[in-house]
């Protein structure tokens, strides 16, 4: 299926590829694909020119990152966040989710409690089990106000657990955790002695403020923490597989490479040069990405609102809104909507058993003319409900 748009950064008509996961899950058919988080819009013109010129060199076997592409991450943490990291902190990774299954594997022992809270990016959920641990989640609390931490709760349940995975900023419900709650949460993983592995993976699409790492806490928190960043969620790189781990303590670090070993494959050579482009000529694309998310989320925000039966909160994060259901007295909104022409992210893969199955996840990273018309379905669909 091939889709001819005019996007919104680029003003130019841009097709989405017959490999795209995201279109061709509604191949032949008149839905609209808002789910999977992956933009619509086209790269930033320096990543393209930098992934021309590596393809020109006509070789592609196994990489290794190189001295300007090391420094490129160092100054970005430096003047995105005020880090000063250390190079041999790094660990680079073909993605993020491997980082997560290596955080799990590489701390405590099999049977230990992997804590996270809930609604959440579904494999936080699978990951534990996977890597021979056992998952202990905690809802978020919902109210008028948005999505918050129950650190009370927090604190019963993490006492039970060796590692604490944190998504920040949040995915699904788009919250950039304050610095308040992350020195509360910090103070909890040092009470229970916990390692803390921070999926920040959306820093760089905080849409009012700055982004504070987890690991910036203090050098006590830093000891305990594995940070994931990547450059593909920001500058819609994802198929090139290219993340990194962060991670001061060198034991950690230790580990972490050590759990790795013959099984995470090596990082793709044009996702490398890809994440050097992106960071050192990205600013001014990143900039208009962040106005067109900013004018998105305000009018998804506006129509949802404005519908009997759907609620939502004010997006600080994320090109990805996470949308109430519950009153319009449907049990499967996500193939509800569909029906209607709009495919969402079903929420109850969110969560443990049914607990989010009448919410769904809605990518507005897309140009706006496709998404007043989703906007326009899912209104229509509700008149009828």
């Amino acid at each position: 299926m091939l889709f001819h748009a005019n996007h919104a950064i680029a003003g130019t008509s841009v097709i989405a590829p017959q490999d795209s996961t995201r279109w061709r899950k509604y191949a032949g058919r008149d839905v609209i694909p808002l789910w999977i988080a992956d933009m619509d819009f086209p790269v930033a013109p320096a990543v393209v020119e930098a992934l021309q010129q590596r393809i020109a060199d006509g070789l592609f076997g196994y990489g290794h990152p190189w001295p300007s592409l090391i420094e490129s991450v160092v100054a970005h943490c430096a003047h995105e966040y005020q880090w000063d990291i250390d190079p041999d902190w790094l660990v680079w990774l073909p993605g993020l989710v491997p980082g997560l299954h290596l955080a799990c594997r590489s701390v405590g022992l099999p049977g230990d409690g992997v804590f996270t809270a809930t609604p959440i990016y579904p494999p936080f959920l699978s990951v534990p089990a996977d890597s021979g641990r056992q998952l202990l989640s905690m809802p978020l609390i919902q109210d008028d106000a948005g999505w918050a931490w129950d650190f009370a709760a927090t604190d019963a349940v993490m006492k039970a657990a060796r590692l604490f995975l944190l998504c920040h900023p949040h995915n699904p419900v788009g919250r950039a955790w304050r610095e308040d709650e992350l020195w509360q949460l910090a103070a909890l993983a040092e009470k229970h002695d916990l390692v803390v592995c921070s999926d920040e993976i959306h820093c760089d699409l905080t849409l009012s403020g700055r982004h504070r790492p987890f690991a910036t806490l203090s050098p006590e928190i830093a000891a305990r923490t594995i940070t994931l960043m990547a450059p593909s969620k920001t500058f819609n790189i994802a198929g090139l597989g290219c993340a990194y781990a962060i991670i001061p303590n060198a034991e950690l670090r230790r580990n972490f490479r050590a759990a790795a070993h013959g099984i995470v494959p090596h990082v793709n050579v044009l996702g490398l040069a890809a994440c050097e482009a992106a960071y050192r000529h990205g600013a001014a694309w990143r900039a208009t990405l962040l106005d067109t998310l900013r004018s998105n989320a305000a009018r998804v925000e506006q129509v949802i609102n404005g519908l009997p039966g759907l609620s939502m909160t004010r997006v600080e994060a994320t090109f990805l809104a996470w949308i109430d259901c519950r009153e319009m007295g449907i049990e499967h909104p996500a193939a509800f909507f569909e029906k209607a022409g709009v495919g969402l992210s079903d929420g109850v893969d969110f969560g443990p058993g049914r607990e989010y199955a009448r919410y769904v996840r809605l990518n507005f990273g897309t140009q706006r003319a496709l998404l007043d018309t989703a906007l326009a379905r899912i209104e229509q669909a509700c008149k009828t409900a």
